[in-house]
C-alpha cells in the first residue's frame, strides 16, 4: 500500500539540495570500527564484507545486511549511520561491497550495476549456510535499493525476515534524466567523476583493453557512461537494454518478503512522477512517500547543533516488527 510518511524536515533544511548535502556534511567525522571479511564469489571474483563486530556460527541476535548506492562503501555517511542504528539496537550490521568498492580492484572487467543480483544471492546464501540461527533483515540504498528490489523478486523463498529500500532509482532511464537537470548535474558530475576513476584502474589492470580512455574522459552524463562502459562490459545491448531490463519498479509486485520503500518526492536524484507510477502492490509492501527528504537525507530536528537522522530511527522501527 501507498502511505504519506511521518518524516518532517528540520525547518532550516527544507531544501533537498540542502538536505542531500547536509547528510553527508554532519556524517563526515562519524566513524564506526568494522570486522572485515573477504568473501569468494565462484566465478573467481571476489566482495569485501564490513561487520560490526565478528560472530560465530552460533549466533542468535538479528543480522542486518547493508548494501550501498553508487560508488559508496561502508564509509559513506547513510552505511555509518546504518551500521550504528543497528549496532545501537543490540544487532549484528554486515555491509556487502559491491565488486570493486571496497578500495581494492576486482579482479574481472565485469562490474557491479544496479540490476546485478547473483552477488546478493551468493553473500544471502553465505549469511543463510553460516548463521543459520539468526534471523536477517536487509536494506538498500540507492542503487543498492534497486538491487534488492530485483534480488527479492526473483526469489521465491528468502532468507531475510524483512527488507528496506531506501531513495531506489526504480526506474533508472528517468532518473538518468533527472540527474542530468539543473543543480543536480553536480551529483551527476560527482559519480561520474567516481565512476571514471574506477574504470581508469581497470583499464590500467589490462581488464578493460577494449576502452579507449580519451572516449571515457569526455563522457558527462551517467546515460553515455553507461552506454559505453556498463551496458557492453555485462552483457547489455546498449543503455536503453540495461535500464529496461535492471529498472526494479515493474517488478515490486514479485516480492514476497514484508518490505518497506521510503521515497521522497524533491529526491533530485529520482524522477518522481516515474518512479511511483506503480499500478499494483503487493499486501505485505508499504510504499512510503515524504513530500520532503532530497536523497538519502531525511534529517529532522530543531537544533542545526543536533541534527536527527529520521533513516536510522524508522528502518530499525520497521525491522523491530521481524526480529
Amino acid at each position: 500500500m501507498f502511505t504519506k510518511s511521518s518524516f518532517s524536515p528540520a525547518w532550516w533544511l527544507k531544501n533537498p539540495h540542502l538536505q542531500t548535502v547536509a547528510a553527508k556534511f554532519f556524517r563526515r567525522h562519524h566513524n564506526i570500527t568494522t570486522t572485515d571479511e573477504t568473501l569468494e564469489l565462484p566465478d573467481g571474483d571476489f566482495i569485501d564484507l564490513a561487520w560490526t563486530e565478528k560472530v560465530n556460527s552460533a549466533c542468535t541476535r538479528p543480522i542486518v545486511a547493508v548494501l550501498h548506492g553508487l560508488e559508496g562503501s561502508k564509509n559513506s555517511h547513510y552505511a555509518k549511520g546504518m551500521l550504528s542504528a543497528i549496532k545501537a539496537q543490540g544487532w549484528v550490521g554486515v555491509l556487502m561491497h559491491f565488486r570493486g568498492c571496497s578500495g581494492r580492484p576486482n579482479r574481472m572487467a565485469k562490474s557491479y550495476h544496479s540490476g546485478q543480483t547473483c552477488d546478493v544471492d551468493y553473500f544471502s546464501q553465505h549469511l543463510a549456510k553460516y548463521y543459520p540461527e539468526a534471523k536477517k533483515a536487509i536494506v538498500g540504498f540507492s542503487l543498492g535499493g534497486n538491487v534488492l528490489t530485483k534480488y527479492l523478486a526473483e526469489q521465491k523463498q528468502t532468507t531475510y525476515q524483512a527488507a528496506c529500500v531506501i531513495c531506489a532509482p526504480l526506474d533508472l532511464s528517468s532518473c538518468c534524466d533527472r540527474i542530468n537537470q539543473g543543480f543536480s548535474r553536480v551529483y551527476q558530475k560527482y559519480l561520474v567523476d567516481m565512476l571514471k576513476a574506477s574504470t581508469i584502474k581497470k583499464i590500467d589492470a589490462k581488464l578493460l583493453n577494449s576502452v579507449d580512455i580519451k572516449s571515457l574522459q569526455h563522457i558527462r552524463s551517467i546515460r553515455d557512461f553507461d552506454q559505453m562502459i556498463t551496458a557492453p562490459i555485462n552483457g547489455f545491448a546498449d543503455a536503453n537494454d540495461y535500464y529496461q531490463r535492471s529498472s526494479g519498479r515493474d517488478v515490486l509486485k514479485d516480492i514476497a518478503a514484508p518490505c518497506l520503500i521510503i521515497h521522497a518526492s524533491d529526491d533530485p536524484f529520482l524522477c518522481d512522477k516515474n518512479t511511483t507510477a506503480i499500478t499494483m502492490l503487493p499486501q505485505q509492501m508499504t510504499f512510503e512517500i515524504s513530500a520532503r527528504g532530497g536523497h538519502v537525507g531525511f534529517i529532522s530536528g530543531s537544533n542545526p547543533f543536533k541534527p536527527k537522522f529520521w533513516l536510522e530511527q524508522r528502518i530499525p522501527e520497521f525491522f523491530t516488527r521481524y526480529l
